[in-house]
């Protein structure tokens, strides 16, 4: 898999991946995964595909949808 970085993420992802010991892939594929895990509204947020003018609301929005949703009993 091939990612395009802007110059100044490549330089962050470097020195994280050197601070940390760890190589590029491993960081990328530890987002990736737990990208993948997140309930949709994270997903989105984190991908920038909500509205500029929502954007200031959306931490609370999602905190409460989160804790809404751990509220729900489970279904058997």
């Amino acid at each position: 898999m091939r990612i395009e970085l802007l110059p100044q993420a490549r330089e962050h992802l470097t020195a994280l991946s050197n601070r940390l010991g760890m190589t590029q892939v491993a960081i990328s594929s530890r987002l990736v995964e737990w990208l993948c895990g997140e309930q949709d509204v994270v997903q989105a947020a984190v991908l920038g595909l909500y509205p500029e003018d929502i954007r200031a609301d959306l931490p609370s929005k999602i905190f409460k949808r989160m804790a809404a949703d751990k509220k729900k009993p489970a279904l058997a």
